[in-house]
């Protein structure tokens, strides 16, 4: 059976959608399977189908997206049990410095008892080009590390 890879992110302008793709690229580098939802679209069953997944948000007022938080809300407790030590990483588009968006992320993943196997990216102020290349890299990382059973 393929080992997966899901990528929830939220992606409501441009740039934040070239984001997503760019992690989503950089993991169709390796055999992975690769499933790439809005918070929307994700639910527990994707998250019970995944041995890892990638969260991407905005950094709105200082937190999380609305949207990321709504899957969390719809995916704690039918995830509390079963999803322990599922592998995680995290990108955040901050307008300003992440931290509080970061921490709002790391309380509910302690929760969940979720490894991160990276530590966030902030891809902090005005847009660069180089953020799309950083969540390139991301997604490559990943989905090696899950390919060779690392995590």
């Amino acid at each position: 059976m393929a080992k997966r890879l899901l990528i929830v992110a939220h992606t409501p302008s441009p740039n934040t959608l070239r984001l997503r793709d760019a992690v989503r690229e950089g993991a169709s580098e390796s055999e992975v399977e690769i499933s790439a939802l809005t918070p929307f679209e994700a639910g527990p069953a994707d998250l019970l189908a995944a041995q890892a997944v990638i969260l991407g948000t905005t950094e709105n007022l200082g937190y999380m997206s609305g949207a990321l938080k709504d899957f969390f809300d719809r995916s704690y407790y039918p995830c509390l049990e079963e999803t322990q030590g599922l592998a995680y990483a995290l990108y955040v588009r901050a307008g300003h410095d992440g931290t509080g968006t970061c921490r709002g992320v790391e309380t509910i993943t302690t929760g969940l008892r979720w490894r991160a196997v990276h530590e966030p990216l902030i891809c902090r102020g005005d847009f660069v080009e180089d953020f799309v290349t950083q969540c390139r890299d991301l997604g490559r990382l990943m989905a090696a590390g899950l390919e060779a059973g690392i995590f």
